[in-house]
């Protein structure tokens, strides 16, 4: 991202396991620096990424701890003196249940991970990227933020809110040639969905065939999504491929509800 004689530097929070590690590696791969950071993980990503021969660094980072977030951007920047890239894919899935047995604690607790965590790492890293003109922020937000969810009302709405969150930054960053934009993901392979998938049969009472059919049936495709397929979509939104794009979210879902 307009660096003349450096490489690329990215920093992806949840970059240890699930689809952060993909997007992590997929963007080691191909050429970026990449600071790792999670509350697991990171030392096996980044020791993967390092016998691959390309450069990371592994951060512990818990999103809900403020000083913490401050402290990985300043390891970054000490380390590499830059960050080109931010990608905001940390997130808990929350309690499934109606809303009326959502306690308050956790719909504050899924709010403080998927917003408030992305909020903060975008206040850290925003002045670094105003300041040399050039950067791009992707967030990591579901087809739940555009749709709803049924029993998962703290996760959709916080995935709501990290839609306005990065149209926002958006608007505010573009007369500075810093992009902000975020992907909406339909339900990913892995074992996040595995868990969603036995919290909701134990909701619902149907059994996991059933469970399987109805998260696909509106899909075009009728199949989860590889969490390949988010990170290539991540690779594009970091490149300079995507320059003219900004304040969209892009839908990588497989034509869910079409």
């Amino acid at each position: 991202m307009g660096n003349t004689g450096s490489k690329p530097t990215a920093m992806v929070t949840g970059g240890g396991v699930g689809l952060g590690r993909k997007i992590s590696l997929a963007l080691s791969g191909h050429g970026y620096r990449v600071a790792v950071t999670d509350i697991e993980g990171v030392r096996e990503t980044t020791r993967d990424i390092e016998g691959r021969g390309q450069e990371a660094l592994a951060i512990d980072l818990d999103l809900t701890r403020p000083r913490e977030i401050e402290q990985a951007v300043e390891a970054i920047l000490e380390r590499w003196g830059h960050i080109d890239v931010l990608v905001n894919n940390a997130g808990i899935a929350g309690p499934t249940a109606p809303i009326s047995e959502v306690s308050l604690e956790e719909w504050e607790h899924v709010f403080a991970v998927n917003l408030t965590g992305s909020f903060l790492c975008d206040k850290a890293v925003y002045p670094h990227m105003l300041a040399r003109r050039s950067g791009s922020i992707v967030h990591i937000s579901s087809m739940a933020g555009r749709i709803g969810f049924p029993l998962r009302a703290p996760y959709a709405a916080s995935k709501w809110a990290v839609l306005g969150l990065s149209r926002t930054l958006a608007a505010e960053l573009g007369p500075y040639n810093v992009r902000s934009n975020a992907i909406c993901p339909g339900p990913v392979e892995g074992d996040r969905i595995e868990r969603v998938l036995r919290d909701r049969q134990l909701a619902t009472g149907l059994s996991d065939a059933e469970l399987r059919a109805e998260f696909t049936e509106n899909i075009a495709l009728r199949r989860m999504i590889p969490p390949e397929d988010i990170a290539d979509m991540v690779l594009f939104l970091a490149s300079d491929a995507s320059r003219s794009i900004t304040g969209q979210a892009i839908h990588v879902c497989g034509g869910l509800n079409l």
